[in-house]
């Protein structure tokens, strides 16, 4: 199967006082065209970021390294070497990003209907008329109620969950070969976040759209991946096919991260365990494995180098020297 998006040996650093801070460390996986991968990890695990570097988007002072290999009209292009021209005509035509804040990507002082007419017109060149009629299905198919008459409402008449479904109508309009999804159900209900996630699967198997889906949700995960990447402090520290992973997670991490998923059936009867600690910050991440001050499982070994992602089979891989010991108390 023909990989839409692949990183290789993805760096993104940000200036610092003293140096360069490492946001994203040598980060390698690929998006097969009609596949759904999972990113998950608590926020500031460098998630947000990689999606960003794909799309040419990060923040002012960030630079990335390495590889991000997408599949274009013109073959395969390596995004980190293209001009910013070049870039432009790929976002929207050939891969989308849902935003997790629809607010700040939204423009305030134009109608939602047009900033989706746009994407139509200067993409696929339809006609304004045309682009009308199909800007109100792409409304419809997002879940937005009268579409017709919320096409000329400005983004500040809008619910959070309207402006994301606003932003999910403008991100598939083009059909593109990839779509970046930062929590694009963050700010819905059950009913519609169901009905967007099926969207999303449905243009995946029917349109071969690769997508790249970052959520905090282990239920979506389940849900919707093929395959699943664990970030913690910048590093993929376990990588697998969804059912091998959530199965039988490796990482300390990972095990801690589904043992404090809800269990509906329990609801009322225990208190949910959490991980104790969080995420260290930009320059203060320790030399040895990042999840060590947290992990209960941590050696002398781990606090002095980094845990290298090393395959378990070869449907699993994890970046831990215990994987497999003794399991973490809760």
């Amino acid at each position: 199967m023909t990989d839409a998006l692949r990183l290789e040996h993805l760096n993104i650093d940000f200036s610092g006082d003293d140096g360069p801070l490492r946001a994203v460390h040598d980060l390698s996986l690929a998006v097969p065209r009609g596949g759904i991968v999972c990113l998950v990890g608590e926020s500031g695990c460098g998630k947000s970021l990689t999606a960003r570097a794909v799309m040419g988007l990060l923040p002012e002072g960030a630079r990335a390294s390495g590889r991000i290999l997408l599949e274009t009209p013109k073959g395969t292009e390596d995004a980190l070497t293209l001009s910013a021209r070049h870039l432009r005509s790929l976002r929207g035509s050939c891969m989308a990003m849902i935003f997790q804040e629809p607010m700040t990507a939204l423009n305030p002082v134009l109608r939602v209907g047009q900033q989706v007419d746009e994407v139509l017109r200067l993409h696929l060149g339809m006609s304004k008329k045309e682009a009308k009629a199909e800007t109100i299905r792409l409304f419809a198919e997002a879940g937005i109620p009268a579409p017709e008459s919320r096409y000329n409402d400005y983004p500040h008449r809008l619910s959070g969950g309207m402006r994301q479904r606003v932003m999910i109508a403008a991100a598939l309009a083009c059909s593109p070969s990839l779509l970046l999804a930062d929590e694009p159900t963050t700010a819905l209900d059950a009913t519609i976040q169901g009905q967007i996630l099926r969207l999303l699967h449905e243009q995946s198997r029917k349109n071969g759209m690769a997508v790249l889906l970052i959520t905090h949700d282990l239920s979506v995960v389940g849900q919707m991946a093929d395959s699943v990447g664990v970030m913690y402090a910048g590093r993929l520290v376990e990588w697998g096919d969804t059912g091998a992973l959530l199965d039988a997670p490796a990482h300390p991490y990972t095990q801690g991260l589904l043992r404090c998923a809800p269990d509906l059936s329990l609801m009322g009867a225990r208190r949910l365990p959490a991980i104790p600690g969080t995420v260290p910050p930009l320059g203060q991440i320790p030399p040895g494995c990042p999840f060590a001050p947290r992990c209960s499982r941590a050696q002398d070994d781990c606090r002095a180098t980094p845990p290298p992602l090393r395959q378990i089979d070869e449907r699993h891989a994890v970046a831990c020297f215990h994987a497999g010991e003794e399991p973490v108390r809760g």
